[in-house]
């Protein structure tokens, strides 16, 4: 295809970096993200921007054309929830079931925050808006509100990430899968015709085999990448270590002792990987923003 293309290895020292992700927490506003893989898109942006000022990305192809795994996931599709949830994506980003993002917060954070309830609550908003067709019932019905809530709710997660990682570097990068006569002609289109073939974006990949090489067309879809290297969940560790030693941490009482121990303890792995990463982001964020929270 003529394309000439750059590989961008990040190893460990980079991914842990204090200023690369120091960059992230102020372009992200806030201390909950992707961990590695914000760091990691923004150094890609970063990257992208030495060679050129703007850029094309894919976000809201897999909202639009159904190629989230769940998507094909009776027990996600059918679950009285998000069905991203469903799937555990927050406990994939979190590095397992035991590493949640809330892992570690103290049982008083959590009983506050109830965020069962609150994510219950905002799952009834989101299928209030679903538009309804005459007639439609059972698993079309259903397929409806799936890709209403990802197009309403998730792809805007991606969006905000892409929008804020982008215009930290500098990069201006559009989403041409997020033109509205694309996602609204598509919205439409009966979910048995975009599996027609029995894979993830069928539609997506009938519509352009011409155009494009057999081993991109029938390409398995892959996630975003997120480092697999041990040393960064041990790294990770350290510098949670080092933040409990400090009593004066202005996110210490807001953490479960306990879990803390099992955190730190050496067969933790990476189980606590994503908990850990937004309990440092949390602290620092505190520590900068001179927010004072109220329980």
């Amino acid at each position: 295809m003529r394309s000439d293309h750059r590989d961008i290895v990040l190893d460990t020292a980079t991914l842990m970096d204090r200023g690369h992700r120091a960059a992230v927490l102020t372009a992200r506003d806030m201390p909950l993200g992707f961990g590695d893989g914000d760091t990691s898109l923004y150094l890609l942006f970063k990257a992208i921007r030495e060679q050129s000022t703007v850029a094309l990305s894919g976000e809201s192809a897999d909202e639009v054309f159904g190629g989230y795994k769940w998507f094909h996931d009776p027990a996600s599709v059918n679950a009285d929830t998000f069905p991203w949830i469903a799937a555990g994506v927050a406990d994939t980003f979190g590095g397992g079931k035991s590493g949640g993002y809330a892992a570690l917060l103290g049982k008083d954070v959590l009983d506050a925050l109830d965020l069962p309830g609150y994510t219950d609550a905002r799952y009834r908003e989101a299928l209030a808006e679903v538009p309804r067709l005459p007639g439609e019932t059972g698993h079309q019905a259903r397929m409806r509100e799936v890709s209403h809530l990802h197009l309403t709710r998730f792809v805007q997660i991606l969006l905000d990430r892409k929008d804020r990682a982008s215009m930290a570097t500098g990069l201006e990068v559009r989403v041409p899968f997020c033109d509205h006569r694309l996602v609204s002609y598509v919205f439409n289109t009966p979910w048995a015709m975009k599996t027609f073939d029995g894979r993830e974006k069928s539609l997506l990949r009938a519509a352009t085999r011409d155009v494009l090489p057999d081993v991109v067309a029938d390409r398995v879809k892959s996630p975003y990448p997120s480092t697999q290297d041990p040393r960064y969940a041990e790294a990770l560790r350290t510098e949670l270590r080092q933040l409990t030693a400090d009593r004066n941490a202005p996110v210490r009482e807001l953490l479960d002792e306990d879990s803390l121990a099992t955190a730190l303890s050496p067969d933790a792995g990476s189980r606590y990987r994503g908990a850990t990463e937004f309990v440092l982001g949390l602290d620092t964020w505190l520590r900068g923003g001179g927010t004072e929270l109220k329980l």
